[in-house]
């Protein structure tokens, strides 16, 4: 969360993936299950147009546009509650800046921007805290290169932005601290398709159902407490599915030996743990929250210029 003195408001980068919502200080999963009236169990629960939402529960499924129903404006006003109970302020005016995948920016932007920004005054209950805002407006910004944003002028020579989340991957070259509009591509190979897959292989193999807790604990840790032969079996579908991720690279024309390649968003943790990289020439991301924090530089850059 960044302060501008000028326009006496906060802007709150929030980066709305498929898995999970991060905004620079906090993370949580993108999901969400309504209820009519106030459920048992109420931690991380949100209240808001007469409706009671648990946050994180359950798996938002992908959609290719994030508005077609009111889930990720539920869970934005989650993010801000986070952020604004960080500082202990109930009350504030607030300018959100977000992001969306590389190819999709262009002709979503203002969709999603009108989304996002549908209420200037919003009134919502958080985990048991009464939360007043103002939406003074928003801004969309590319994933992928949010997450680099605060160090792409140093950048020399060509540079590849593999930014790997949940729902999608997005690839961006950067020359000489130049992004290229022209190369960059999103395809919707994030590493919940590497879930998917390793549990069909699983089931095939074994004939026993696989947990999405065990999978995800192996994809971030490369290991697991589980039987052996059962490790194996997750660890050579993970890694097909790296495989995958760099022949997805090179048909776009990446080369290891003369380009540097920066990975960024969960899929980081697969490439290091199933994947023999060039230790030279990779270069990893690892602060999950980077995006979000990228988004908030760039409005806070454009807001000081006068450009918003």
């Amino acid at each position: 969360m960044i302060k501008n003195e000028s326009k006496d408001l906060l802007i709150i980068g929030i980066d709305h993936g498929y898995g999970n919502i991060k905004t620079a200080n906090h993370c949580f999963k993108t999901g969400i299950t309504g209820y009519e009236s106030e459920p048992l169990f109420t931690k991380d629960m949100l209240e808001y147009g007469g409706r009671f939402y648990i946050i994180g529960e359950g798996h938002k499924e992908f959609l290719a546009s994030k508005d077609n129903d009111d889930d990720y404006y539920i869970l934005t006003l989650s993010a801000v509650a986070n952020e604004l109970r960080d500082v202990n302020l109930t009350e504030a005016t607030v300018f959100l800046a977000a992001g969306l995948p590389l190819t999709w920016t262009a002709g979503q932007k203002s969709l999603f921007r009108d989304y996002l920004t549908k209420n200037e005054k919003v009134d919502f209950r958080f985990d048991g805290t009464d939360y007043h805002i103002t939406i003074a407006g928003a801004s969309i910004y590319p994933q992928g290169y949010a997450a680099v944003s605060q160090f792409t002028s140093a950048l020399e020579g060509v540079n590849v932005i593999a930014d790997i989340g949940n729902g999608t991957m997005n690839v961006l070259y950067i020359i000489d601290g130049k992004p290229q509009s022209g190369k960059m591509f999103t395809e919707k190979f994030g590493t919940y398709q590497a879930t998917l897959a390793i549990r069909e292989d699983f089931m095939r193999k074994t004939q026993r159902e696989l947990h999405d807790s065990t999978i995800d604990e192996i994809l971030i840790n490369g290991t697991a407490n589980i039987a052996v032969q059962d490790l194996k079996i997750i660890k050579a579908s993970a890694k097909k599915y790296v495989d995958d991720i760099f022949r997805r690279l090179r048909e776009h024309g990446y080369d290891e030996n003369t380009m540097m390649l920066y990975i960024t968003g969960g899929g980081g943790c697969l490439v290091k743990n199933f994947y023999r990289y060039n230790t030279d020439r990779v270069r990893f991301v690892d602060d999950i929250c980077a995006a979000a924090k990228g988004y908030e530089y760039m409005a806070d850059i454009q807001m000081r210029n006068g450009k918003i």
